[in-house]
Order: structure tokens, then sequence, then C-alpha cells
């Protein structure tokens, strides 16, 4: 029996049914939102997983290629991996709903969103991620809180909650909020370096309207929804943990107490080891549940250091930042570079030029497009200090690398201005907290060492938060320890000016706006303070581009004319190219984009381009030559494709009886542009040009008669 709501959001109405599809699953909804719709399903085991220590959750957001109506390109014409946009959907549900199933419920479960149509102005991911809610809430599987997202964005001055993809363009905010009735539980998003105070007053504009649609949520569930089921819950053996701290003793507060990471981290994995050795034959198979109990030990004890002793694991205060180093140029064939270190986290990132060849085509639901600015990032083991597979760019890396190259983006000239296609890899090669927050101020650092000129420096710093009970504690810079043990991973990168992107997670049930505002603030004043290091090692974009960047000039040319420098099958462009070994593009409104180190080839190709498409004027000298001899005359051609007629008088300032006796073809002739008609057709001179036509003129120039 199908059963749904109906309610407005954004001057649009959004429907939530179910009932109609899916119906083998724990829960499945379809969301409509103008012409776009989304079938979000879950599905969980009753019984965990035997050998497990965490939550067996998977969330995929998968776009059908028939929702826009389009064939899949490709060989295969289907849907292949997950794009940037499905991952990053993905990512921002999985962290949504995460931290809100039960703390002992370990079965595996699984969300799938799938888009299904889109009209191209209603985005879907915000559908699939209230979908998951409410597939999630009319289900059996056990769930804390309803929860539901929205985005925000901001068009002339007014906040506007789900703008579509055309007022995306024109708003200077894009944000993802999600939370439940009482409080917020995930951020994402950027902004053109946007006031703290506006940006609080974006996330409760969101967090209203969130309340709106988890109480529509929550009509539907007590319409239709299931009665949740009774798992198995992880049950420690109390005899096995009584004796896990009896053997631990205080050692955990000791470790903890040691600043640098690998000798806490080895001390701690010995312990773990003698442990687990000394109870093999009082419990058997118990490594893993060892393993767990220390790690909960653990993460008390760190807890109870920063709450009773405001004592974090490397000793510094709560709004301390670790120590910063960073240094640029250091890459000698880079076309820009910076190694930035901040305590245990490095990141090394370069910065590629390149021109409109080398731009990212999209293929995507909303349609095609190009990408003339990206940032990837790569976590490789190493900078943990592990040994295993690299098999392929991870989720995580491209969520990291989303959220460092949305940081930078305000900041990067518009393409206009600086026709440079610009790529910036951030390698980690150490990571103790907040790599992607390494990789932003790295990535700016290595712009200004390119000579890209940035608008601004651009810092990231991450914050962390320690609450028990009604005592909370905000960290700033976050150890990995600190963000794994944590409560809170509250990202936020921005200039001097104001905030470019955010991202929060939680691992609690939700943050109040005001110890938003306080993290938000205590961030901008740890951000200040990076910025003063990077300006300090390098205060402006450098006035020049390297010397292995490419050098761009870009000129414009009539539409028609575009075939000429092209030439038959792509003749003339090639013979161009191989000439001078530059790179040229033309795109279809006449713009040509030449690109070369070597300066001199780049004029020498521009020069060839303009004399290609050059149009005749009158007055102006030019030299020819002869194509085709007549009885009337010479047709002679003075630019490409471009003849003109020398007539029989205009050969010689005296008669001419042949035009043989003048020239022939293939004769080079410098002449004059005299006339060009209504038709374009070109008339041409020699006579003007000879010496003594002057005089000659004026010797035949009528006498006054004398009286």
């Amino acid at each position: 029996m199908s059963h749904k709501v109906e309610f407005e959001i954004g001057g649009r109405q959004i429907v939530i049914e179910s009932g109609v599809v899916a119906n083998q699953a724990n829960g499945a909804v379809t969301v409509r939102y103008g012409d776009s719709l989304t079938v979000s399903t879950v599905c969980a085991e009753t019984e965990p997983k035997e050998g497990l220590d965490f939550f067996p959750l998977t969330v995929e957001y998968r776009e059908k290629s028939y929702a826009a109506g389009k064939i899949p390109g490709g060989f295969f014409k289907r849907e292949g991996r997950p794009s940037e946009k499905e991952i990053i959907s993905a990512r921002i549900i999985d962290r949504t709903i995460r931290p809100l199933f039960p703390d002992d419920f370990q079965s595996e479960t699984q969300c799938v969103n799938y888009v299904v149509s889109h009209d191209q102005e209603n985005d879907t991911d915000i559908l699939a991620l209230i979908g998951t809610s409410a597939a999630i809430a009319i289900s059996d599987v056990p769930f804390e809180k309803t929860v539901a997202g929205v985005r925000v964005g901001r068009v002339n001055g007014q906040l506007v909650i789900n703008p579509s993809i055309s007022q995306l363009d024109e708003s200077d905010i894009n944000i993802t909020v999600s939370g439940s009735r009482d409080a917020i539980a995930m951020v994402e998003g950027g902004a053109r370096e946007l006031p703290e105070s506006d940006l609080v007053d974006a996330l409760m504009f969101a967090h209203d309207h969130i309340k709106l649609i988890v109480d529509q949520i929550e009509q539907l569930r007590s319409a239709c929804g299931k009665e949740k089921f009774q798992y198995t819950p992880v049950v420690i053996d109390e005899a096995l943990k009584t004796r896990v701290v009896e053997l631990t003793g205080n050692r955990l507060d000791e470790f903890n107490r040691i600043a640098d990471k690998d000798t806490r981290r080895d001390n701690k994995k010995a312990m773990q080891t003698e442990i687990t050795e000394a109870l093999a034959e009082e419990f058997e198979d118990s490594e893993g549940t060892i393993k767990g109990i220390i790690h909960d030990l653990d993460a008390e004890t760190m807890r109870r250091m920063i709450v009773q002793e405001n004592q974090r694991i490397d000793e510094r205060g709560p709004d301390d930042i670790r120590q910063l180093n960073s240094q640029v140029g250091l890459l000698p064939r880079a076309h820009g570079s910076a190694l930035f270190t901040r305590g245990q986290t490095q990141a090394l990132v370069a910065v590629t030029l390149g021109t409109k060849i080398d731009e990212q085509r999209l293929d995507e639901l909303e349609g095609e497009s190009t990408k003339s600015y990206m940032l990837h990032y790569n976590f490789p083991p190493f900078a943990t200090g592990e040994a295993r597979p690299i098999r392929g760019t991870s989720r995580r890396e491209v969520g990291h690398g989303v959220l460092a190259e949305r940081a930078l983006l305000p900041v990067v000239p518009v393409e206009d201005s600086f026709p440079y296609t610009i790529r910036i890899v951030s390698d980690i090669l150490e990571s103790n907290g907040s790599s992607s927050m390494a990789s932003v101020c790295g990535g700016s650092l290595a712009l200004m060492d390119a000579g890209v000129p940035i608008k601004a420096a651009v810092a990231g710093i991450a914050m962390g938060l320690i609450k028990e009970g009604e005592k909370i504690i905000i960290l700033t810079d976050i150890l990995g320890d600190e963000d794994h043990f944590g409560d809170m991973d509250f990202k936020v990168t921005g200039t001097a000016a104001g905030v470019t992107a955010i991202q929060m997670d939680i691992k609690i049930s939700g943050l109040d706006i005001d110890t938003m505002r306080l993290a938000l603030e205590k961030a901008r004043v740890a951000r200040s303070k990076i910025l003063e290091h990077m300006i300090a090692t390098i205060p402006k974009h450098r006035d020049q581009l390297s010397e292995y960047a490419p050098r761009i000039i870009t000129l414009k040319i009539p539409i028609p004319k575009i075939g000429d420098v092209i030439g038959p099958g792509g003749k003339t462009i090639r013979g161009i190219i191989e000439q001078t070994g530059a790179k040229i593009d033309i795109d279809d409104d006449g713009t040509v984009i030449i690109a070369t180190i070597d300066g001199e080839a780049g004029q020498k190709a521009r020069e060839m381009v303009e004399a290609l498409v050059e149009e005749a004027e009158i007055g102006k000298t030019y030299e020819g030559v002869v194509r085709r001899v007549t009885n009337f005359g010479a047709f002679v051609e003075i630019l490409p494709g471009t003849d003109g007629l020398v007539h029989i008088s205009e050969l010689d300032h005296s008669r001419v009886n042949r035009v043989e006796d003048v020239c022939n073809v293939g004769d080079r002739m410098t002449v004059k542009v005299i006339d060009i008609d209504a038709e374009g057709k070109v008339r041409l001179s020699r006579r003007a040009l000879l010496k003594g036509n002057s005089e000659r003129r004026d010797r035949e120039a009528p006498r006054p008669r004398r009286r």
C-alpha cells in the first residue's frame, strides 16, 4: 500500500512516497522534487558478522544516465565506476547517518540510492539524503533519530533553500547541511570568503528547514513505519574486560603523555600483544575483543586527560597550533611547488599549468562541461608508517581532494584573465591529523610560487570537540588520535577576509549553534596565525611564471575564418604546429589560444594565424603572388584565400599592351589595395607604388589657362 507526504520547500513541492518500489528492502521510498526523482533503500541483517570490530555500513549513490535521457559513453555503453559527484554525495549521506545507529549495532547495513530522473534544475544529492533518512525511518532497522538535509545558497544577499542549479551559478554560498530536529549533524560546502557571522546565519536558516522536513518524515513513519527489529548486540565478557583493565593498569595514561606519535603507538602495540598472549589460554579466540577493550580504555584515558587536566597528548593547550614549517620552489621542474609541515603532518604540493587542451571534460546528468581547475589528493600508506597495497584512489582521497579544491577555488583567477588549466597535486608524506588542511595551505603556497595571480592566501585548520556531560572543550589543530577518540572533526578554510570551505563530521547525535559559533571563532583565530606564517614564506604570488610553464597568447578571429585556420582535414593548423612547436586550440566563438614555452615560437604562430585571417584594407600595401593572368589583368593573392585584380591599366604608369610583358604566374608582386566593392571584390594597383608615378601625375595635370 502506498503512503506519501507532500510539502513545500524552497517554493517547490517535494513528495516522499513509500510502498511503490523495492518492497523487499527493509525500507524504501521515492523522493520527487520538480521532475527530479530518486529511489532510496535500506537493507540490514539482524545478526552481526563475527570477527568484526566496526559497524559495516555502506552507502551508495548512483546516477543512471537514462535519468537525463542520455546513453553512457565508452565502449560498453553502461554506467561505470562512481564519478566524483557520486562519491561525494554518498559520503555526505554516510557521514550524516553513521553516528545515529546504536553503538552496539554491528549488523551488515547497506543504503542504496538511485537517481532515476533528473530535470537539470533540481539537484538529486539532497533528495537522496532525505530519501535515505525516510527509508530508515519507516524500516525496521534500529536508528536513534530522524534526520534530513538541505542545501543553502545566497543570491543577491538573500539566503535560498535548495537553490536550483542555475541559481547556484549566481550564489556566493553552496553548503549542504544535515541534522535532526535538535541539532546539526553534518556540514559540507564552500563560499566566497564568507564572514563567520554570515555562515552561522546560513546554518541556522538551514536547520529551520531541516526541522520541517523531519516533521514530514515523522508523519510518514507514523503512517507506515515498521516496528524496529530486535538485534543481537555486541556483548563483552565482563570477566575478560576486568582482566584487561587489571593488566593495563596506568600504562595508557603514561603512554598518552608521550608526544611522539610513533613511540606512543609502539608502546600501545607492545602492551596489546603482551595482554593478548597473557590471556590466550584463559580466554580463547579473544584477540579482537581484547583489542576493542583496550581501544575503549584508550579513548577514556585521553578524554579524561583533556576534560579533567586540560592536558592534550602532545602537551599543547586547547588553542595551540603545532609547529609550522613551509618552503616553496623545492621542485626544480614543477611550475610551482611547496612543502607544508604542521607537526607530524606534511604535504608536498605541486602546481602544473596547462592549456585548454588539458581541461578535464565532464559528462554528467546536468550536461557536458569542462573543468580548467582541479586538485588531486593522494594518501600513500607510508604517510602513517604502514605497508599495505595501493588499490587506486579511495573515497577518502576523493573527498579530501574535493574539500581542498573547493577551499582554493574562490581565490583562483577566472579563465578570462588567466587562460590556463591549473592542476594541483597534494601528496601526503606524513600524517598525524588534518592532512586535507595541510593540502590547502600547501596548495595556496604552490599557486603563489607558480605565479598564479590568486586573490589572497588561503589556510585551513581542523577543530575537535570533547563533550563529557555538560562540559565541552574545543580543540584547535587536532591530532589523529584526537580525531579518532573525539566527538567532532570540524575543518574550516579561508582567507583573512572570510571562509571559503567548511566540513563538519560529528560522532555524537548533533551540535548546537552556540558551540558551532565558538568553534568557528577559534578556527578564525588559528587560521590567522597560519596565514601569517605562510605570508612570511612567500608574501605574494611571483610576478613571472616558471620558465618551464607554457606562455599563452590569446587572440580572436572572425568565426567564418575558423575554417581557413584549420584547413581541409586540419592540414593548415597542423602545419603551423609543426613549424612552430606551439599548441593551438580554437573555440567555436573564434578564440584562438596559442601555448608554447618558447616565446618567439608563440609569436611566430600568432603571426601565421593572423595572416590566415587578415582581411584586405583599402590603402594598405601587400606583397602577393600572381595566381592567374588574363588579357585584362592579373589576379594576385595578397592574403591566404584572398585574391585581387590588378587591371592592365594599373600595372604600370606607361601603357601596357600585354599583361605577360609585366608579370607571369608565380611572380611576386607588391601591390596596393585601391578599392573593395560591396561584394568584397578587391581591386589592386601596381602602378600606384612605382617610382616616378607622382612626377608623371604632376606632368599630366591640366595647366591653368592664361588670361
